[in-house]
Order: structure tokens, then C-alpha cells, then sequence
């Protein structure tokens, strides 16, 4: 038995399905682990399989080059999975066209709350100009977030980190916050995960309703739009870039 699992992990160490294998084994154990503990944000299952995969590519010796050669596979799925969640959002287009402005007006006031602030607390704090300029876009999707990093002159790299620390973050203390405001609104809830949390704030809202996930979907859309077009903007008026 032992040496049919030798044969098996090296195979696997030479393919590019590695990554990809230990990707979605490690996911399901952090998700088992996720509902042993009754669905509590504290055991968010994409922080717990972040923290197995750099554990097991640690010990492992495994290049992070090499992962990502078989991780490469779910990390295409990102786009058509960003494109479908318009399907739940169409179902809700009712609400929308009632509240598109007070909508429009959350995502722009969040957005520049979560720039404004990441960035004036690195500032304070002494942070160098190079990560303040990768903390700005912290709070959208990773792929908009890399992007606007790279065209403002910060760092890509530190800025994926940020992002997905910020998204964990925001899955794990969001449903708290809003419980002890008193919003009980799934459309709120969601539109607010969204905003602060992004995909990982998205996947978390699917988790309380499809309503709330709709709304995440469509707040992760908006806010990365509007910061892709104004960041640069504010940031040149501002003498920063």
C-alpha cells in the first residue's frame, strides 16, 4: 500500500496536476472542517486551505511556480464563475431598478473608504510610497486589483497577498458587524460583503442567501469598475503617480 502511494505522489510531484489535485483536496478538508464547526465564519475554509497549501508546499519543497502549473486550471475558472453570477443578479433586477442609485452611491462611497483608509494608515504608520501605492486596490478582485497595482507603480505580488488577506478578513467579521447593526436585509448584507470582501466576501454572501450572493456579485462588479477608472485619476490629480 505504501509503495502504491509512493508511485502515486511521485507522479504527481512531476505533473501539473498537482496543484490542481492538492487544490481541491485540500478545499474539501477545510471545507469537512468548515461544517464541523457549524458554518462559523471563524473557520473560513479558503483561510484554512491557504494556510494547508503553503504548509504543504513548504514541506514539500514544492516551487510555487510549480503549483500554480496545475492551479492554473481553477484559477480559469474565476472568469466564467465572475460571468454566471449576472444569472442571480437577473433575478433580482426588480430591486435593482428601484435602488440602482442608492447602490451606485454605496459602492462609490465603499470603495473609496477602503482606498482612502489602507492608504492613510500605511502613510501614518511609514509605510514606504511603493506599498502604499499596492494597498489602494486591496479591496477588489485580484485580477482588477494586480492590474491597477502594476499601472500605479506598486507591487503586484503584495497586492494579491493584501487581497486575499482583506477577503478572509471580511467573510470571517462581516456577518458579526452586520448582526450587531441590526441589518437583517439579505440584499444589504450582501451588496455590503461585496464591497468590503470581494470574491471571497461574494462566495461567503452565496453562503446566507442567493439574494445576498447576487448582490455581492453585483457590489464586487461595480467597485472594481469604478476603482480601475478613478484610482489612477484621483492619483495622478494628486501628484502620487
Amino acid at each position: 500500500m505504501s509503495n502504491r502511494f509512493s508511485e502515486i505522489w511521485v507522479y504527481l510531484a512531476t505533473s501539473p496536476l498537482l496543484g490542481l489535485t492538492a487544490t481541491l483536496l485540500v478545499y474539501q478538508l477545510a471545507y469537512a472542517m468548515y461544517v464541523r464547526c457549524r458554518f462559523s465564519p471563524l473557520a473560513n475554509p479558503v483561510a484554512i486551505a491557504v494556510a494547508l497549501l503553503v504548509l504543504i508546499l513548504t514541506l514539500t519543497n514544492t516551487s510555487y511556480s510549480t503549483y500554480f502549473s496545475g492551479a492554473q486550471f481553477v484559477h480559469f475558472l474565476l472568469g466564467p464563475a465572475t460571468v454566471a453570477l449576472a444569472v442571480p443578479l437577473y433575478q433580482q433586477i426588480n430591486q435593482l431598478r428601484r435602488h440602482w442609485l442608492a447602490f451606485l452611491t454605496a459602492s462609490v462611497l465603499g470603495s473609496a473608504v477602503a482606498i482612502v483608509t489602507a492608504m492613510g494608515i500605511a502613510h501614518i504608520t511609514g509605510a514606504s510610497r511603493i506599498t502604499v501605492l499596492s494597498l489602494a486596490s486591496k479591496s477588489v478582485t485580484m485580477a482588477i486589483a494586480m492590474g491597477i497595482t502594476e499601472k500605479v507603480g506598486g507591487l503586484p505580488s503584495l497586492t494579491a497577498a493584501l487581497v486575499m488577506l482583506t477577503g478572509i478578513t471580511a467573510a470571517m467579521m462581516a456577518s458579526a458587524i452586520l448582526n450587531l447593526l441590526r441589518i437583517r436585509d439579505d440584499s444589504i448584507r450582501g451588496f455590503a460583503l461585496g464591497v468590503s470582501g470581494h470574491g471571497i466576501g461574494t462566495a461567503r454572501a452565496f453562503q446566507m442567501s442567493e439574494q445576498a450572493g447576487a448582490f455581492a456579485g453585483l457590489a464586487m462588479g461595480l467597485s472594481g469598475l469604478l476603482t480601475a477608472i478613478l484610482l489612477p485619476l484621483a492619483l495622478r490629480v494628486l501628484g502620487m503617480i
